[in-house]
């Protein structure tokens, strides 16, 4: 077997309704470390950060996100900066959707992450798919099927 690159990775997200572009997320970030964190945003930092509610309470979410090959750590993130979750996880990569690349909110986590010797990879994102998205449809009573174009 190849020795991948970076021994612990670190990705961060709600990953509620699960769905492809999650899992290619996960799968992507696995082929570049040993070890897969995937840290999953509480209930209430949702609400506090987005002012909605999750369709899929954190524990069923996180439970989701456990049994999946790919993942080798599952932990709850109640807002923990990305250098706070550092501390506490000591990964070597972090990974994030292509999508957040050169926005100034990842400009600045990526320089304050690589100040620790961190380096963060940009996951190209799965197209035509997004929590959004599937929200908007279901909104608006849309029964056609969600597919990635």
């Amino acid at each position: 077997m190849t020795k991948k690159k970076y021994k612990r990775g670190y990705t961060v997200g709600t990953y509620d309704l699960f769905h492809i572009g999650h899992l290619n997320l996960f799968r992507n970030a696995k082929k570049y470390c040993d070890e897969l964190i995937v840290a999953v945003h509480s209930d209430e930092w949702v609400y506090q950060c987005k002012k909605r509610e999750t369709v899929i309470p954190l524990t069923e979410r996180m439970e989701i996100i456990r049994e999946l090959r790919c993942v080798d750590e599952v932990v709850r993130n109640d807002g923990l900066s990305k250098l706070d979750a550092w501390e506490k996880y000591k990964f070597d990569v972090a990974f994030i959707g292509e999508d957040w690349k050169g926005t100034e909110v990842w400009n600045k986590i990526e320089s304050e992450l690589n100040s620790v010797g961190v380096e963060v990879i940009y996951i190209p994102c799965t197209n035509g798919i997004s929590t959004t998205d599937i929200r908007e449809k279901i909104a608006k009573g849309n029964n056609k099927k969600i597919e990635n174009k």
